[in-house]
């Protein structure tokens, strides 16, 4: 199995994983919005813990993947940025690496 496969998989695996719980708490919280929401995040030091290590990941991801795009000459790469806020850096991340890995497949067989 290609990891390209992987990467799809743990693609469909970062938005199902991650929404079932976003959800799960739009559909119970007493007041649902976004605002709310990282308010619900942000209200214990576990949930700090978790975001501080989140905007490590995101920014790490968006400082590998802009000149990666570029190298690669990758299409509508630009879009997995509001995405990642939008759905989730575990559907983002593993996206990219799918697309990475089509643009390299690519470019092995061009030259």
């Amino acid at each position: 199995m290609k990891f390209k496969h992987i990467y799809l998989f743990l693609t469909v695996l970062g938005i199902c994983y991650t929404w079932y719980y976003n959800i799960q708490w739009f559909q119970t919280a007493e007041e649902a919005s976004f605002i709310k929401f990282f308010q619900d995040a942000q209200s214990n030091f576990a949930g700090k813990s978790f975001g501080a290590d989140l905007t490590v990941v995101v920014l790490t991801f968006f400082v590998f993947m802009i000149p990666e795009s570029i190298r690669l000459k990758i299409k509508y790469w630009w879009v997995l940025i509001p995405l990642t806020f939008l759905i989730a850096i575990a559907f983002t991340f593993p996206l990219f690496l799918y697309i990475r890995s089509n643009a390299l497949e690519k470019l092995k067989r061009t030259s």
